[in-house]
């Protein structure tokens, strides 16, 4: 079973940049699909991108896409969220989420581990 930790959240200004981290441990890393879902306030949370097993990345969410890139590093055992450009109404909650299906479906029902959430404000 799996762990997940994100960190790297904060506030920061319209058209500035974040990295987000989530550290897994307990379990093997690549044998999971891993993804980014964010919730923002009153809404319910959505699917950013996933990296799946053989390291493909899944679509982006078309609110992110160009701005948002995903990536992993197996040896670290950490899934990062280069955030550029960021705008108001990406303030959310963003969440780490680990599955063990292969290309899962974007919706938080095809994932099994999910981090506690980092908070990400952007002030314009």
């Amino acid at each position: 079973q799996v762990q997940l930790v994100e960190s790297g959240g904060g506030v920061v200004q319209a058209g500035g940049s974040l990295k987000l981290s989530c550290a897994a441990s307990g379990g093997s890393f690549s044998s999971y699909a891993m993804a980014w879902f964010r919730r923002a306030p009153g809404k319910e949370r959505e699917f950013m991108s996933a990296v799946v097993q053989n390291g493909g990345t899944l679509a982006y969410a078309n609110s992110v896409k160009g701005r948002f890139t995903i990536s992993r590093d197996i040896a670290k055992k950490t899934l990062y969220l280069q955030m550029n450009s960021l705008k108001p109404e990406d303030t959310a909650v963003y969440y780490c989420a680990a599955s063990t299906s292969w290309e899962p479906a974007p919706i938080t029902d095809a994932y099994n581990y999910w981090g506690q959430g980092t908070q990400v404000t952007v002030s314009s």
